[in-house]
This record gives C-alpha cells, sequence and structure tokens, in this order.
C-alpha cells in the first residue's frame, strides 16, 4: 500500500479524503487540517469538515494553527509518507514538509491553471462569468499553485450554477482526477506541463469591499457576482436606505433609459432594477440587515415607498 498523509480543511476536500480511505491501494497515515473554530451567530466550536470525516475513519489528526516550524510539521515528517496529498488545506506549506513525501507532494486545485491561482478559484470562476473551470493535479513547490500540472479536467458552468454548486461538482471531478492519476504518479508514467506565466491569473480570498455589488454593471455582470458569492459570503447593497444581502435576482431581456440602481417596475411580486448599459434585473430573494431571507413580495410588504423611478440602489 502507498502511504499518504493528506492535508485539507472545508467541505471541497471530504469526498477526495474519504476516496483515499476507502481504497484498498493506499493507507492514509495521518490528517492535517485546520484548527477548529468557532461558526455562527452564536460561536460554536466546530471542526472542520475533513477532522470530523477523520474521526469516523479513527485516523491520526494534527491541526496546526501555523504549519511551518510546528510540532505537526515535526510528526508529518518523522510518519515518512509515499505522498503528501492536499486539498484546500488552507496555508503555504514549507519546503522542508513537501521534501518529506518520497514519491511527490501533490494538489488538488479547483481551477484551470495557471488561471486562478490563490484560495478563491471557484467564486472568480462564477464572478468572471466564465464558461468552464475544472480541476488540476499539480506538484506542488514552495511558490503558491505553481507547480507543474500532472493532469487536468474542465467542466461547464451554467447560468444556473454558484459558487455552492460548482464546489460540489468540482469536488468530485477532483476526486475522480485524482483516483485516476495517482498511479500514474506512483510508477512515474506522467508527462508534467509547465505553467506558462504569462497566463497566470490570480483569485485572492474575497474582500469585504468585493462583496458589494455594483449597479453601473450590467444585469448579467450583477447576476455573476451574485451567484459567484453564493452561498458565502453573498453580495450585498444598500437597498432602500439598508444594507441588504441579495440571495439571488434574474437579469431580465428587456431595457430601460434609466439611470443604475432606480426602479424600473415594481409589483407585488416583482421588484426590477435599472442595471448598467439599460439593462435591467430583478430581485428574488434578500435579507436586509438583522432580518431573516425572505422573498421579494415579503420584503415589498414592508416597503411600500418604493415606486418606478425611485433611486432604491445606492453606493456608499
Amino acid at each position: 500500500m502507498t502511504s499518504i498523509v493528506f492535508m485539507g480543511t472545508p467541505q471541497f476536500s471530504v469526498p477526495i479524503l474519504k476516496d483515499l480511505l476507502d481504497s484498498s491501494d493506499y493507507q492514509v497515515l495521518a490528517v492535517v487540517t485546520q484548527p477548529d473554530r468557532k461558526v455562527g451567530r452564536k460561536h460554536v466550536v466546530t471542526a472542520p469538515p475533513v477532522k470530523q470525516l477523520a474521526q469516523q475513519y479513527e485516523v491520526e489528526i494534527l491541526q496546526p494553527e501555523k504549519i511551518n516550524h510546528s510540532s505537526e510539521m515535526d510528526r508529518v515528517i518523522e510518519l515518512n509518507p509515499d505522498l503528501i496529498v492536499t486539498a484546500a488545506f488552507g496555508q503555504f506549506l514549507p519546503t522542508k514538509l513537501l521534501a518529506a513525501a518520497k514519491i511527490a507532494a501533490v494538489n488538488v486545485h479547483a481551477s484551470l491553471l495557471p488561471k486562478y491561482r490563490g484560495g478563491a478559484p471557484v467564486h472568480y470562476s462564477v464572478i468572471n462569468g466564465d464558461s468552464e473551470t475544472g480541476v488540476s493535479i499539480i506538484y506542488m513547490v514552495k511558490k503558491m499553485d505553481a507547480g507543474d500540472i500532472i493532469s487536468q479536467r474542465a467542466i461547464p458552468i451554467t447560468n444556473q450554477d454558484d459558487t455552492g454548486s460548482m464546489f460540489d461538482k468540482l469536488s468530485d471531478l477532483g476526486r475522480n482526477l485524482l483516483m485516476e492519476t495517482l498511479p500514474n504518479i506512483i510508477s512515474g508514467n506522467i508527462n508534467p506541463v509547465v505553467q506558462d506565466e504569462d497566463q497566470v491569473t490570480f483569485s485572492p480570498n474575497i474582500s469585504s469591499e468585493q462583496e458589494r455589488l455594483n449597479f453601473t454593471q450590467t444585469a448579467h455582470q450583477i447576476d455573476c457576482k451574485i451567484r459567484g458569492l453564493r452561498p458565502f459570503p453573498i453580495a450585498n447593497v444598500i437597498l432602500d436606505g439598508t444594507r441588504t444581502k441579495i440571495i439571488s435576482a434574474e437579469p431580465l431581456n428587456e431595457t430601460t433609459n434609466l439611470n443604475p440602481g432606480q426602479v424600473v417596475r415594481v409589483g407585488k411580486h416583482e421588484l426590477v432594477i435599472a442595471a448598467g448599459e439599460g439593462t435591467v434585473i430583478s430581485f428574488q430573494q434578500v435579507k436586509p440587515a438583522g432580518k431573516p431571507q425572505m422573498s421579494i413580495t415579503d420584503y415589498l410588504n414592508g416597503h411600500q415607498d418604493l415606486k418606478q423611478g425611485v433611486q432604491a440602489v445606492t453606493h456608499e
């Protein structure tokens, strides 16, 4: 059996780890994941999804706050694994740790590298309106997501997809691609491809400023951003004077002469807003600050002042 130390944290990593744990070809010596964190409004200390799975299989679990110069790193080196496999671990790995793998240290990255190196590749692929994304299996090097590509596979992004649905699809894709690729890594039967540095783009973690919608963009661009920020961290805007999260919306096949952010049409069950270049978008699900998520119908029951021509959306 080929021995593996697996490093990952979120739900994306879980199917990948589970296939390794269930396989008779591999022995997972330990799982390295981020420390337990406080989650939700009640700040309940919660184990990462990867830890929860590892506990079910009674695998050794290591949770360094920072992997570099840690006792957990020393433990991985002591285990002397054949492979180190990472999938959304969330920390840089020092060269000394990468060198601990007797065969290779490889990463399952959720983009078609060299596009979208960094921590939020799935978000950016949806936000930018890409028609496809995918998974890359790469050799790990000290530079972020810059290792040679071992294998790669693409899948489409539909107009109904959001970051949540793409995470699920890419997790399954990454699991399958890794299991297909590992035997070739172990045997050395591969032809890795050096990443073209001229084609590199980055996907840094989403900032609070990036969560805000800009209605000078087209309805399609706004919809892409809403879907790209769902289910987390959720897009927001100042709607009728209150910061409001926009859960879902729909670009409409019509045009307007009104300014971006003005009400084009309002009814019992619809709120249609002008966007950039004369396009329009209809809000469907919203969450005003301090209130639960609601349908646009319920929202409009408390906002009778929204009428055609009113500047409903403003920018700080």
